[in-house]
Formats: C-alpha cells, structure tokens, sequence
C-alpha cells in the first residue's frame, strides 16, 4: 500500500484528486465512485477543474433499496449534486433501488462491472472496518449483493428522514470481491474515530472480521488519511509523498 498522510479533509482533497488527474492522464476509462462525506472534498477539486470526465463510464459502490434515483436520500441524487451536474460522465451506474427483483438487479450490477472494468475505485471506510456497505464477516468472494442494514446504521441514517420508519433497511452494494477486481483502489479515511479501523486495515492480520483488511492483498492501493486517522498506526509505517 501507498499511504499518504495529509493536515486535514481539504488537503486529502486535493490528493484525491491527484489521484484521478494521475488517472485520466494515464488513459482511464472507468471509475468506481462512493457516497458520503469522505469523498465531497475530492469531488469539489474534480468540479472546480477542468478534467473531462464526458467520455468516461461510471459505476457507483451502493444504493440504497426503496429508493428512487430522484429521492434526495439516494445516492443517485447525492452523485449529481456533488460530481455529475457539474462533471458529467458518458455513461453513469448505480443501482437500482426501486428494481422488483433483487437477484435480477445484483446480477445485472455484476455483469456491467464485468464489462467496464474499473480503473481507480474510491472508497471510504466505516469505523467497523467495512468497505461499500460489506460489514464484518461479509465473504471475500461476494460479489454485488442485496445487503440487510445493521441497526447502527439504520439508526445513524434515521436524522435524514422526517419519519424513522422511512430509513431504508436495505442497500445493493459491490462485494469485496467485486472491488477487488479494480486495477487501481484509493481509499480515504478521515478523524479519530476512523483510527483504529485505518491500523487494523493496514498493519492487523487479513480477516473477514476486518473487510478493509483485504486490501493489503490488492496489488496496488492508495490510502489517504488525516493525522487523526493515522494517529493509531506503528513507526514502522512509511508515509509516501502524494
């Protein structure tokens, strides 16, 4: 792994979009996309650019299940108002939250991966040590699967919604194995809270009880974290310049 230490969020920023510049420049043709707040400073450097993102595909880690695209809770909405409003992509992909059958949608999710390899994927990290929304003890092999919420996040999502029994109880989310088919991963973590999950991902044993952990198998991932989120990893880490 490639570890890149920055001040703060607006600095990590800037190194992701270091990142897709490097990218682009190498002759990218498609990238995987999160959610959140982790990826908003690095979508608002890609924004106040001028990379061209207008014959690129698209193809988003997550959707929320009972959602519509155009719902303001959905992930959908969250990637046009942040990144595709402004960046359009050729073609964008995210799943389909109001799909009637969920074994149909996860194996079409499957297949457009399979066709449009994915050059750079980004992705956050979850305190718990998750990546997309594959929890503790999620496989190795899963592919784009239909994933049951924990209540802990069910509960965190409950102060976006007027009504907590509009909170979804279920998202479409990539595998672990389905990420780990990108040639190139950049994942971002920010904070104190994320310390501990940054150090197990990076120094602890690979383990399903620790999802972000695979990566240390993947050949060729970037992490970018704050000084807090660094701030539990041993001096025997080296910090790479961006």
């Amino acid at each position: 792994m490639k570890i890149i230490k920055v001040q703060d969020q607006t600095m990590g920023g800037k190194a992701g979009f270091a990142q897709f510049d490097a990218a682009l420049k190498q002759g990218a043709s498609t990238f995987g996309l999160a959610t959140g707040s982790t990826p908003i400073t690095i979508y608002e450097e890609i924004v106040a650019s001028d990379l061209d993102f207008s014959e690129k595909t698209s193809i988003n880690l997550d959707e929320y299940v009972g959602l519509s695209g155009d719902d303001v809770q959905s992930y959908a909405y969250f990637m046009h108002e942040h990144l595709f409003n402004a960046k359009p992509f050729a073609q964008s992909y995210v799943p389909n939250g109001l799909a009637k059958d969920a074994d149909a949608e996860v194996k079409r999710y499957e297949e457009i991966i399979d066709a449009n390899p994915i050059d750079l994927q980004l992705l956050g990290l979850g305190q718990n040590g998750h990546i997309g929304f594959n929890e503790p003890g999620t496989s190795f092999s899963e592919k784009t699967h239909k994933v049951a919420l924990t209540q802990s996040t069910i509960d965190a999502n409950a102060r976006f919604f007027e009504d907590e029994n509009d909170v979804p109880r279920y998202a479409y989310s990539m595998g672990i194995a389905s990420i780990m088919k990108s040639k190139n991963i950049l994942l971002v973590a920010y904070g104190e809270a994320k310390a501990a999950a940054v150090a197990a991902m990076i120094e602890g044993p690979v383990t399903e009880d620790m999802p972000a952990s695979v990566l240390q198998n993947h050949d060729n991932v970037t992490v970018i974290v704050d000084e807090a989120a660094a701030s539990k990893l041993s001096d025997q880490v080296e910090f790479s310049e961006i």
